[in-house]
């Protein structure tokens, strides 16, 4: 048992949208992404999407509204409800939770691969 150093675990990588699972928690990856630009819109069926800003601000589009994020603001995307996460600032750090096998994509097929720190 360890503790997690979100800045320590974030300064092992450098490439965006590719999430890197720091922790597990109750059959969840908790993981840290980096984002810059934005992402594509998707959805998850069966299951929210949880987003915690650690650095940066980021921008949560959803068909109805979009929800500006600051670092240490939190929103959690209901299951099935299309998104677009996208970075406000040149590049911002989040960390996610995402049941074990979630596509980061909601399709397996077009999917980043989640590698351990």
């Amino acid at each position: 048992m360890d503790k997690v150093t979100l800045t320590e675990k974030l300064a092992q990588f450098d490439d965006h949208w590719s999430p890197r699972i720091v922790a597990d928690y109750n059959g969840n990856d908790v993981m840290l992404a980096r984002f810059s630009g934005e992402f594509h819109w998707h959805s998850h069926p069966n299951t929210d999407d949880f987003f915690l800003v650690v650095q940066g601000r980021v921008a949560i589009d959803l068909p109805d509204q979009t929800l500006e994020l600051d670092a240490g603001d939190l929103f959690v995307v209901p299951a099935g409800v299309e998104h677009r996460p996208r970075a406000l600032t040149d590049e911002a750090a989040v960390l996610l939770i995402e049941p074990k096998g979630t596509p980061n994509t909601g399709d397996p097929a077009t999917a980043a691969p989640k590698p351990r720190l």
